[in-house]
């Protein structure tokens, strides 16, 4: 993976492919389906090989799992993390509630 150079390339066409994913996003999905395979931190892993933060990582892996290219291209791994971020979601509004889920 050559993913220091994903992240400097713009957000657009850079890289595209048929599926409608860049580079950097095909390599994002890639790392999330196997990121448990790095030694270390995740954050760690996130920084030496996106060259970003652990927090714009999560933003712009949010924002690609809603795309409709995201989900052709990896329909479990897509649908795996919007069930984690809708529980965590309902976790945290529970939390400020203070309701026991």
């Amino acid at each position: 993976m050559q993913s220091a150079h994903a992240a400097e390339e713009p957000e657009g066409d850079a890289g595209e492919s048929g599926d409608g994913l860049n580079r950097r996003d095909r390599e994002i999905l890639a790392f999330e389906r196997q990121w448990w395979k790095y030694a270390g931190a995740k954050e760690q892993a996130i920084r030496e090989l996106f060259d970003m933060s652990a927090t714009r990582y999560y933003q712009v892996l949010n924002a690609l799992i809603d795309t409709p290219a995201a989900l052709a291209a990896d329909p479990m791994l897509v649908k795996r993390l919007r069930r984690l971020r809708a529980s965590r979601q309902r976790q945290r509004s529970a939390r400020r509630l203070g309701i026991e889920v």
